[in-house]
């Protein structure tokens, strides 16, 4: 079963490894994603996409531009895991 501290904790490796640059090493569940200077569309699509596939969950498209922190990103991941691993 997966938790949410997991999907936080993915994330977070996730933005280290391919979009250091976003937010160094100081990204919070509350830290607000797109607010921040160097966070471009593609940034933030690169670390949902690969959120998505890491967890095997799909978010809707129409709900991205919902998404404000990474504890919102993670409760989306929570909401679209596959029955199995909710």
């Amino acid at each position: 079963m997966v938790t949410r501290e997991q999907v936080i904790e993915t994330a977070k490796k996730i933005i280290r490894d391919n979009v250091p640059e976003m937010f160094g090493e100081d990204i919070q569940e509350d830290t607000r994603l797109n607010e921040q200077e160097n966070v471009d569309s593609m940034g933030f699509i690169l670390v949902i996409t690969k959120l998505e596939g890491e967890f095997n969950a799909k978010i809707p498209d129409e709900e991205w531009d919902q998404i404000r922190t990474l504890g919102e990103m993670a409760d989306a991941i929570m909401k679209y895991l596959p029955k199995e691993e909710a």
